[in-house]
């Protein structure tokens, strides 16, 4: 669990300008994770990217704690250096167990701006499923994952009966606001989780929908869902048509639609413009120029924080069922981390007990039968056995709650009690006093 770290930033301490500039485009992501991995010195990694954070989750290599990786992961993703401090007040890091419980907390939608929503488990899913192909994401990322999205998927079941809230649905309400009960057509511009629901709130309305993105193939296995028409964005960047408002949530790293475009589409009517893009998909100065309404993220993210507290109050369960694979995991990971270490611990109480035992034949015992010695083995093993279980099943307990140097400091000083019982015996000792009996 200690190899565990995030690094990162989102809506919760951070402008959406500042998630836009950290962003990696989607076109980028294989190559650039490979080159991420190596310049940051980890084993495995994994890059979040959505529409109001990005974070970076990474396991070490085997044995090495995870650091602090603020300062470099903001040059690597910025390609510049960064001033003194300006990592540390910019990105928030996590490591060992409270990194676990971030990407629970994450997968479960308790992290979201709209709290509870689903869609980030699907963004998870995909940056995993990137990682993978790109060679980046190894055992212990794979666990993490694992884990994570098995929770977030019980969840979902234990709340089969309540709509999660989403994003996608303030952005079907303003939609819906901004037509009045008129029959104006909406584009919905990139096919994503956050467009998928919004396209579906909205075709529940009547609403007519045009369905544009860059590659056709997705664009009309949507649009068939919600009864729309499938556009390339090649073409409706040319020729757009006439939409009372559109829904943008395409990857990229500079605006979708340009000047042009946006001035074509206002000549119709005052079009309104619901940008869930980081990077923006609409530059917001070339959208005012053209008489565009447009609400990015950051006004969206705003709304819903207004009732963040009511929404974690009934999420109350979830933060429950979090808890309690926490402390799962905790004493999994840490039994596991401490296993071949208990196994020689045992293995150092029969040998020790096997010692003595040799030495006693050898001296005092020297007049036993065969058979005698045959029993008085067996009896030794057995009360070695007997005992050794005795710390091992309180070292098995204290290891989910005692830090890593903790547990290697124990195992270090009765090792080296061992060697020097060894040396002792070595040098002809019959017997060590009472009260410097070695612990095995």
């Amino acid at each position: 669990m200690h190899q565990i770290g995030v690094v990162g930033l989102s809506y919760r301490h951070a402008g959406i300008d500042d998630v836009a500039r950290l962003s990696i485009p989607k076109s980028d992501l294989e190559t650039r994770l490979r080159s991420l991995r190596e310049a940051l010195q980890v084993s495995e990694l994994l890059y979040l990217g959505t529409c109001n954070r990005v974070e970076l989750l990474f396991a070490t290599h085997d044995g090495e704690p995870a650091g602090d990786l603020r300062q470099p992961a903001l040059e690597q993703l910025t390609g510049r250096r960064s001033p003194p401090g300006q990592a540390a007040r910019l990105l928030r890091a996590w490591a060992g167990e409270s990194a676990l419980e971030h990407v629970l907390l994450l997968a479960c939608g308790l992290d979201s701006a709209q709290a509870g929503e689903h869609e980030i488990a699907a963004q998870l899913r995909a940056a995993w499923e990137t990682a993978r192909a790109a060679g980046t994401s190894g055992p212990m990322l794979d666990r993490l994952m694992g884990e994570a999205l098995g929770l977030a998927n019980r969840v979902r079941k234990l709340q089969a009966d309540t709509r999660p809230p989403s994003l996608a649905d303030l952005a079907a309400a303003r939609v819906l606001e901004h037509l009045g009960g008129g029959s104006g057509a909406v584009a919905l511009i990139g096919v994503s989780p956050m467009t998928r629901r919004c396209g579906l709130a909205l075709h529940r309305a009547g609403v007519p929908l045009l369905i544009v993105n860059r590659s056709l193939a997705p664009a009309a296995e949507l649009a068939a869902r919600v009864s729309g028409r499938a556009v390339p964005l090649e073409q409706f960047r040319a020729q757009p048509e006439a939409v009372a408002a559109l829904v943008l949530a395409a990857g990229g790293g500079e605006p979708i639609l340009d000047g042009r475009t946006l001035q074509l589409l206002a000549a119709h009517n005052t079009p309104l413009a619901i940008d869930f893009g980081v990077p923006p998909n609409v530059d917001p100065d070339q959208a005012h120029g053209a008489g565009v309404i447009r609400i990015g993220m950051g006004e969206l993210v705003q709304e819903v924080q207004e009732q963040r507290t009511t929404e974690l109050l009934r999420l109350a369960p979830v933060r429950a069922a979090v808890d309690a694979q926490l402390a799962r995991l905790r004493e999994e990971m840490a039994t596991r981390a401490i296993g071949p270490k208990l196994a020689g611990l045992r293995d150092a109480f029969e040998r020790i007990a096997a010692d003595e035992l040799e030495r006693a034949l050898a001296a005092e015992l020297r007049g036993l039968t065969a058979d005698q010695r045959e029993a008085m083995e067996q009896l030794t093993s057995r009360l070695a056995r007997r005992l050794a279980h005795l710390p091992i099943a309180g070292m098995r307990a204290a290891a989910s709650h005692a830090s890593p140097e903790v547990m290697d400091a124990f195992f270090r000083e009765a090792h080296l009690q061992r060697g020097a019982r060894a040396d002792s015996a070595a040098l002809g000792a019959t017997a060590a006093p009472e009260h410097e009996e070695p612990l095995p």
